[in-house]
C-alpha cells in the first residue's frame, strides 16, 4: 500500500474513533446522572408532600379563623348593649 493511503485511513479512523469515544463518554455521563437523579426522587417526593401538607394546614387554620371572625361579627357579642349615658343638655343662663 502506498503511504498516503495509510495516512488517510489512519486519519479517518482517528476521526471516527474520536466521535464514537466522545459519544460513549457523553452517554455514560448521562446514565450516571440519570441514576443519581433516580435515587434522589423518593426523597424529593417526600419533601414535596411534606411542604404541601404544611401549606394546606396553614391555609386551613387561616380559613377557620376567618370563618370564626365572620361568625362572631355576624352574631355580635353576648353582653348587654351599651346604655346611653345622660346626654348633655344645653343650659341657658337664668334671667336676672
Amino acid at each position: 500500500m502506498e503511504r498516503p493511503l495509510v495516512v488517510v485511513l489512519l486519519l479517518v479512523g482517528l476521526v471516527i474513533g474520536t466521535g464514537v469515544g466522545s459519544s460513549y463518554a457523553r452517554a455514560r455521563r448521562g446514565w450516571k446522572d440519570y441514576q443519581t437523579v433516580k435515587k434522589s426522587v423518593p426523597g424529593a417526593r417526600r419533601t414535596a408532600w411534606l411542604l404541601i401538607r404544611l401549606v394546606t394546614t396553614k391555609v386551613g387554620v387561616i380559613a377557620l379563623l376567618l370563618v370564626g371572625a365572620v361568625a362572631y361579627a355576624a352574631v355580635g357579642s353576648d353582653g348587654e348593649p351599651e346604655r346611653a349615658g345622660p346626654s348633655p343638655s344645653a343650659t341657658t343662663p337664668a334671667p336676672r
